[in-house]
């Protein structure tokens, strides 16, 4: 029995694009996943409903008022236009976002999911390194002022033997003079 390969075209940058902070959490909105899994948003909403004991408040949340307002003015919208929502969106975390295939369970979703979770570990990737890059640097940097000290001290006693050198009196030569003939 031969599985029918599918290939999702959809840009990593369409969907980075799509993931926002919310609650200090990486979100994507139920309206721009039901676009990717070419569903329609109410029917993404009401297979959740019927499965929310998937969805634990740590995989999805519904936005709040204020949480609305402040995404609105994050994708440079006028928070006056409704942008078509009668509801507050549901918020899903990366792991929400992986429950949904369980939920909606066509191979649209699956293949898209399989391309989100991708993207969720590139952008965890790419943290990782640039965690690693500072510490790398704040170590560089912690050597680099081991070494300023010792240049300042170094610096400091040159100075010292400077002072010294200039308060003595100019030594007397020793030795045979050799006179110049004329």
């Amino acid at each position: 029995m031969s599985k029918k390969i599918t290939s999702i075209i959809i840009p990593d940058e369409l969907i980075m694009n799509k993931i926002y902070l919310i609650r200090g959490q990486k979100v994507m909105i139920d309206r721009d996943l039901a676009v990717l899994y070419e569903v329609q948003t109410k029917r993404l909403k009401e297979s959740v409903k019927r499965n929310l004991k998937r969805f634990p408040e740590d995989f999805m949340f519904e936005m709040n008022k204020t949480e609305l307002e402040n995404w609105r003015s994050q994708i440079a919208t006028s928070n006056s236009d409704k942008m078509g929502l009668r509801y507050s969106p549901f918020c899903f975390t990366e792991h929400g976002v992986l429950m949904l295939s369980s939920v909606l369970n066509s191979d649209r979703a699956i293949d898209v999911n399989i391309k989100i979770m991708r993207i969720f570990t590139q952008i965890k990737q790419a943290l990782t390194d640039n965690t690693e890059l500072r510490l790398a640097i704040e170590k560089l940097e912690k050597k680099t002022e081991n070494n300023t000290k010792n240049i300042e001290i170094v610096f400091q006693y040159i100075d010292e033997l400077s002072d010294k050198k200039a308060k003595q009196k100019p030594r007397i030569p020793i030795g045979f003079k050799i006179k110049k003939k004329k």
